[in-house]
């Protein structure tokens, strides 16, 4: 079992401060059904040779200074998780949301969100 706490994620070699919450891509791979006259109880699927490398969203503190890179071209992300190895997920990605929240009287937070290009690689 491990706690979140102490995850980092960097964005084209630039820490992000102040992280509240991270959800890591998730991965996913289409199926293709193959079925043919001879299936005769279920349909049958091969999988798709490429999958789709998700999205990443970040709950972090808002800054109304920080320049979003909202029009950036794909960059590297390394997300670190705290387990005893250090586990990290190294993919690309590029920002496609940006979402600040300025609450009354509670924490301004924001949103990001990054679509993934590419494979995501785990260490």
């Amino acid at each position: 079992m491990f706690i979140g706490t102490g995850t980092t994620v960097s964005i084209g070699g630039v820490a992000i401060a102040e992280i509240l919450d991270v959800t890591p891509p998730g991965m996913s791979r289409e199926s293709i059904q193959s079925s043919h006259m001879g299936s005769t109880i279920a349909h049958d699927f091969i999988p798709s040779k490429l999958y789709d490398g998700g999205e990443v969203t970040l709950e972090i503190a808002f800054d109304p200074n920080w320049a979003v890179p909202i029009s950036a071209a794909a960059q590297s992300v390394v997300i670190t998780f705290p387990d005893s190895g250090s586990s990290t997920w190294t993919f690309n990605a590029f920002v496609t949301g940006y979402e600040p929240a300025d609450p009354l009287e509670d924490r301004m937070t924001a949103s990001l969100t990054l679509k993934v290009t590419g494979a995501v690689t785990i260490a």
